[in-house]
């Protein structure tokens, strides 16, 4: 599914900027990447830093934090969370991001509290999608994958 150009999954969670997607891993775990909005916008990502396993991060704080050509910033919580990993493959390779943004997810957490409470504050499926595309519609944001 495309709005703009830009790639969307139905299936995933998105914060209410369309800057990050979560997916709900059989762990129970949460997988935590970038949207084609946020890579676009970015530009070549050259560097990931994920905060270190075991730390507790509050809603609104990085897990992460990305550097590209142009920009340089926080990947942000959505929830209470514990950090659990790190995708060594983006670690080692950044513009997997770019390339690949919704495959290459950043970090995994742990919700502090109930999956179902820390999923209250994101959007998913058709809510989603109207949102993520009136986004890229109102910004005029047209998703290019960079390739190295």
């Amino acid at each position: 599914m495309e709005c703009n150009g830009c790639e969307f999954r139905p299936e995933l969670y998105y914060d209410d900027l369309y800057q990050i997607w979560v997916r709900l891993e059989d762990d129970g775990t949460v997988s935590v990447g970038m949207t084609d909005i946020s890579q676009t916008i970015a530009g070549k990502i050259l560097h990931v830093r994920v905060r270190r396993p075991g730390t507790l991060r509050p809603a609104g704080k990085p897990v992460a934090t990305i550097e590209s050509g142009k920009w340089a910033g926080p990947v942000p919580n959505p929830f209470d969370c514990t950090i659990e990993a790190a995708n060594h493959q983006v670690l080692d390779d950044p513009g997997l991001l770019n390339r690949a943004p919704f495959d290459a997810w950043i970090a995994r957490v742990r919700p502090a509290g109930t999956l179902q409470d820390a999923l209250k504050g994101l959007v998913t499926g058709e809510a989603a999608r109207s949102g993520y595309c009136d986004r890229a519609r109102r910004e005029d944001i047209r998703c290019e994958r960079l390739v190295d």
